[in-house]
């Protein structure tokens, strides 16, 4: 029975599933939304239609590969993002392309995930594409990651196969400081520990792959600290409104506010919302204008004090600590100019270290205390910026702890500060 989102408590889980190319990842989603009632019947008779013309059984991965192109040469290509839900919660699902040349996908989509599966293909096991992943993973500092053992039933459903690849996952992932939460083996073609449990499987006493997800904790950030980037600042009837986005937090009429990076103290005067008078209060992900008793402009952010007032629990700095993935064409030499782009905040700059440098295909560092960043490679640096802005950690609060770098205003490094 399909559910609907009013039928589903508690806040979505954006996840990410990762993996070696043909591993499972696709299947494995569609069996997550067919198994949960999540897709439409419309869409389980086209993919039944699209199976029966590639001459399949019924292919639960184009639930996911819906484009032609992806259908023909059996691969996933960009990243797409779908949902389902448990009795628990909605989950946002980003489906990260496995293909080395589709790494700068993989990354954007991972960016956005609080939780992980890592897929692996018990028959063909542990592959380059899995450790790279890992990696990637650490880097972005998940902590919510099961590790998914699939196609058990190539396998005859072996737990001893299943117990060789869990001890040999777990030894990568500690390297990284990684402790998966489960690994679990499955059978996404056939069902087996998706959502339901499995006889064949009976020598398994984990979860499911829907009840380990239900087992992970959302990021509430309508509980952090607020953080409201301001967008624009516009003069209606006289009125200087100051719009944009609550990130995290909430505000109130009436409650003294910070302007960040000056610092200056400012009070909440009203809330505006189009065709909504006399609000008293908002909430995290509400885009609302606001008029306060001090002048902000864009780029600035509004925070509360929230820590009785002796300790600030907010981060203004001119000195960005972070793990960056180089997406440009050219070598970034040290020193060179770019943009910092976080939230509404943009600032000029540069790196003024690189402390160490790494490939991706192979996590291995490549250089450390380094002159310079080729592309596609990862690295940990330090930006040093013209003058300050205000940001947070990625793991407190994401949107405030990723950004862009860009070169003469065009993209050419994502991070996330550390």
């Amino acid at each position: 029975m399909e559910r609907t989102i009013s039928e589903v408590t508690g806040h979505s889980l954006p996840i990410v599933i990762v993996g070696h190319v043909d591993h499972g990842k696709s299947t494995l989603i569609g069996r997550l939304l067919y198994d949960t009632g999540s897709l439409p019947e419309d869409k389980i008779e086209e993919i039944k239609i699209a199976s029966q013309q590639a001459g399949r059984e019924l292919e639960f991965s184009f639930a996911m590969d819906h484009l032609e192109e992806e259908r023909q040469r059996g691969i996933t290509i960009d990243i797409a993002q779908t949902f389902f839900n448990s009795s628990k919660r909605q989950y946002v699902i980003i489906d990260a392309p496995g293909h080395k040349e589709f790494l700068k996908n993989m990354i954007t989509g991972s960016s956005q995930a609080e939780a992980a599966l890592l897929l692996i293909d018990v028959f063909e096991g542990i592959m380059d594409q899995t450790r790279r992943h890992s990696f990637i993973l650490s880097l972005l500092g998940l902590r919510q990651i099961a590790v998914i053992v699939n196609k058990m039933d190539m396998v005859d459903y072996s737990k001893e196969r299943f117990d060789a690849i869990s001890t040999e996952i777990t030894q990568i992932l500690k390297q990284l400081n990684i402790t998966p939460s489960y690994i679990i083996p499955i059978s996404a073609k056939h069902g087996s520990n998706v959502a339901k449990p499995d006889e064949r499987l009976r020598w398994f006493n984990g979860p499911t792959i829907l009840e380990a997800l239900d087992n992970f904790e959302t990021l509430v950030v309508e509980e952090k600290p607020l953080r409201f980037p301001v967008q624009d600042v516009y003069d209606i009837d006289g009125k200087k409104i100051i719009v944009g986005r609550i990130e995290a937090g909430r505000i109130k009429k009436g409650e003294e506010l910070f302007i960040l990076p000056k610092g200056e103290k400012t009070k909440v005067l009203s809330i505006e919302k189009f065709n909504e008078e006399g609000l008293e209060r908002t909430e995290t992900g509400e885009c609302i204008g606001m008029c306060i008793d001090k002048p902000a402009v864009r780029g600035d952010v509004i925070v509360k004090q929230t820590s009785g007032g002796h300790e600030k629990d907010y981060k203004v700095t001119k000195s960005i600590h972070a793990n960056i993935f180089w997406m440009g064409d050219n070598t970034y030499h040290k020193g060179d100019s770019l943009t910092f782009r976080c939230a509404t905040q943009e600032v000029e700059g540069r790196i003024g270290n690189i402390y160490r440098r790494f490939d991706p295909a192979t996590i291995e560092v490549v250089e450390k205390d380094a002159r310079e960043i080729k592309a596609a490679e990862i690295a940990e640096v330090e930006i040093a910026l013209s003058r300050p802005v205000a940001v947070d950690s990625f793991i407190e609060i994401p949107e405030m702890g990723r950004f862009v770098i860009e070169d003469k205003g065009h993209p050419v490094a994502g991070g996330i500060i550390l």
